[in-house]
Formats: C-alpha cells, sequence, structure tokens
C-alpha cells in the first residue's frame, strides 16, 4: 500500500467515523490511531523514549 493509498484510507475512515459516531467518536479514534502509529514506531527502534523526553523537556529559544 502506497502512502497516498494510506491516506486516502485513514481520511475515508475518520470521516466514516465521525459521520456514523459523532465528532467525539472521530477524535477518539484518531487518538488511538496516533498512539498505536507511536508505540509501532518505539517497537521499530525509530523513536526511543529517551529521546521524546529530551524533545520534551529542552528549553528551546529562537
Amino acid at each position: 500500500m502506497t502512502r497516498q493509498q494510506f491516506g486516502f484510507l485513514t481520511g475515508f475512515l475518520l470521516v466514516a467515523v465521525w459521520a456514523l459516531g459523532g465528532a467525539g467518536a472521530a477524535a477518539g479514534a484518531t487518538l488511538a490511531g496516533l498512539v498505536g502509529w507511536l508505540l509501532v514506531r518505539v517497537v521499530d527502534g525509530d523513536v526511543t523514549v529517551p529521546g521524546l523526553a529530551d524533545r520534551v523537556g529542552a528549553d528551546r529559544r529562537r
């Protein structure tokens, strides 16, 4: 599955959940999907938990 196909499917399913369950259900589905995506990235080794903590705790000035 290409990224474009995956993006289309994700958007379609989000709108379908929104239409059937309301905005709260769509927001919950989106949040659950993001958490699942992050967990898979951590398991694959693409993202490390200490690396995330450094980004959250870092004081950035621009």
